[in-house]
């Protein structure tokens, strides 16, 4: 087998999560829900604050109460 064809080896590089956080998140906190709720009504980005809602209410994210 010829080496001469084979692709160069990439040089390793630090993983694209290094230092951040994986797995499971906190549930989100209901002041945290209405800041974001209040910031998306006022952009007056009506798609997102949609999807928002139905996603706090599929409990994607469960809100502790």
């Amino acid at each position: 087998m010829e080496t001469s064809n084979l692709p160069a080896i990439r040089a390793l590089r630090p993983a694209w999560n290094k230092g951040r956080i994986v797995g499971q998140k906190r549930p989100l906190k209901p002041k945290h829900v209405w800041a974001i709720r209040v910031r998306l009504e006022l952009a007056e980005n009506h798609r997102d604050l949609a999807l928002f809602s139905m996603a706090i209410d599929s409990k994607l994210r469960g809100v502790t109460w």
